[in-house]
């Protein structure tokens, strides 16, 4: 053999090689997970969500999109611009029921329970003030216009009797709430997110706080009224509590499309709860992540991931 035909042999070869790698690559499916804006929460869960589908399941690699957050990852979701999606256990519900601010019925499904955001409630230790009945005539930092804050707000109020005009209302940023809580100019300050979370921490660190209670009876009404709300106890040594406090709260959650193939979202549920350890080591959100929340949901899990939680009852 000549060296020119050594050579176009060699080349030959090496070509079917890197077809070969490059059909492999191609194999590879790239989903997409819609998250939030960057510096958010759901972002880096988003990630850590992608690592573990990309590891564990096969024939597939995932990355997270930023997106407008919870209120429009169901319509990514449901309009198969995004695979999968993170959103509250709140919206899940009004999406798939049509309810404001969706304009139909979203065809989504969960495939479990994430990290819980909480409705803080905080006064000052010291502060008179002990539960939500007390809050009645005071001077509330309620977070900003239209977050959303509010609607939790506007169920507690519902379920006290109590109306916005009973309370005098600053619609303020977390940071800017807990800044005047601080500073005595509110009486008490809200904030509907992760925990621990920075405003209130940043408040933590000079002064001893409160949570302000809510009435055993008081929030069992508002559970039964509103399945999507959930209790969540806070444990004292987030803010250097007196003791656990109870908490109205709302799990966020996995979403995908309802059509998605059973097993596929069998195996994405498994990679990703099989595995809350390695996401829990690279994001503190993930340690809160409870299981059991996901078999408590009001909307039905997708059937494949139905299975992996009855498998692992």
């Amino acid at each position: 053999m000549t060296m020119h035909k050594r050579i176009s042999s060699a080349l030959v070869a090496g070509l079917l090689v890197a077809g070969s790698w490059a059909g492999a690559a191609q194999a590879q499916e790239e989903l997409r997970i819609g998250t939030a804006s960057l510096g958010g929460a759901f972002y880096p869960v988003g990630q850590g969500i992608a690592n573990l589908v990309s590891e564990h399941v096969d024939g597939v690699s995932m990355v997270p999109v930023v997106t407008q957050g919870s209120v429009q990852n169901p319509r990514l979701v449901d309009s198969g611009e995004t695979d999968l999606g993170i959103t509250n256990a709140n919206l899940l519900f009004l999406a798939v029921n049509g309810e404001k601010p969706y304009p139909g019925k979203m065809e989504i499904a969960p495939l479990g329970a994430l990290h819980p955001s909480i409705l803080h409630i905080v006064t000052l230790d010291g502060s008179p003030i002990e539960t939500f009945a007390d809050l009645k005539g005071k001077r509330l930092a309620v977070g900003p216009a239209g977050g959303g804050t509010l609607s939790f707000l506007n169920r507690l109020l519902e379920a006290y009797d109590m109306t916005p005009g009973d309370i005098t209302p600053s619609f303020l940023s977390y940071a800017d709430g807990f800044s005047q809580l601080s500073d005595g100019n509110v009486d008490a300050a809200l904030a509907l997110s992760g925990y621990p979370s920075s405003a209130v921490m940043q408040t933590e660190a000079t002064n001893k706080l409160k949570f302000v209670a809510i009435d055993d009876a008081k929030l069992a009404a508002i559970l039964e009224k509103y399945p999507y709300y959930s209790k969540v106890t806070l444990p004292k040594d987030v803010y250097n509590l007196d003791g656990d406090a109870i908490v109205l709260g709302v799990n966020n959650v996995l979403i995908a499309p309802a059509s998605m193939d059973d097993e596929r979202a069998y195996a994405i549920t498994k990679a990703v709860y099989d595995h809350l350890d390695a996401f829990a080591a690279e994001n503190a959100n993930a340690k809160q992540i409870d299981p059991a929340q996901s078999r408590e949901l009001a909307v039905p899990l997708h059937p494949g991931a139905q299975r992996y939680f009855d498998e692992t009852k």
